[in-house]
């Protein structure tokens, strides 16, 4: 890749709870080293997403989404403070703890995540606090207005050849490819997500995400 070109920028959204988006998100780390694009992450939330049909979910799904509240809270907060630069190092720090070393959402590995990065120790006091959920809506539907309601995260998005953005939900994959095959799903991804009028691939899953 030369050092002269310009990136594409790639949109992503993300929850730090979902482990898919997890593996997602680091995949897409790989594709920023054999392609020339760059990432720019936002969040969106399961909460918010779930928080008119938590009837229908399954009872723990439904404690789930109680505990998904503070991470995003906390991303959030912290972007409106310090700047949406840290965005993403916050996610990776997350990411690690909740799901690479078994932490969960806790406001312990939230606690930990903001130590890691070198974020201040306060901001784990919006994990319990609404003050910026506007500001975590209006990036929720930001996101979720590119794919509609029936998808959840990630969602990516990213300049077609016309201009016109492409935005998607997925991929789905693990473990998180890496290289060349990163590479090859990314552009695979694109060909299929850019052609007019596909909407889905989809087959069941037969494992949970692989995590390194």
């Amino acid at each position: 890749m030369s050092e002269n070109t310009t990136k594409t920028p790639v949109d992503f959204w993300f929850d730090p709870l979902c482990p898919w988006a997890w593996m997602t998100s680091r995949w897409m780390l790989e594709v920023e080293k054999v392609r020339d694009v760059e990432v720019r992450w936002h969040v969106m939330s399961l909460a918010v997403l779930n928080e008119d049909r938590l009837d229908e979910l399954p009872e723990q799904y439904r404690e789930g989404m109680k505990q998904a509240w503070g991470p995003v809270r906390v991303v959030i907060a912290a972007s409106e403070k310090h700047g949406p630069e840290v965005i993403g190092g916050l996610y990776t720090a997350l990411g690690t703890r909740i799901h690479n070393q078994g932490e969960g959402p806790t406001r312990e590995a939230v606690a930990g995540a903001l130590a890691d990065v070198g974020l201040p120790a306060d901001l784990i006091d919006y994990a319990d606090s609404d003050t910026y959920d506007t500001e975590l809506r209006a990036s929720h539907q930001e996101g979720i207005d590119k794919v509609g309601q029936e998808v959840g995260t990630p969602v990516i998005a990213v300049p077609g050849p016309d201009g016109e953005q492409i935005a998607f939900f997925g991929p789905v994959v693990t473990p998180a490819p890496k290289g060349e095959a990163a590479a090859r799903l990314w552009d695979g991804t694109l060909l299929v997500a850019g052609t007019p009028g596909f909407y889905e691939i989809k087959r069941t899953r037969d494992q949970d995400p692989v995590f390194d």
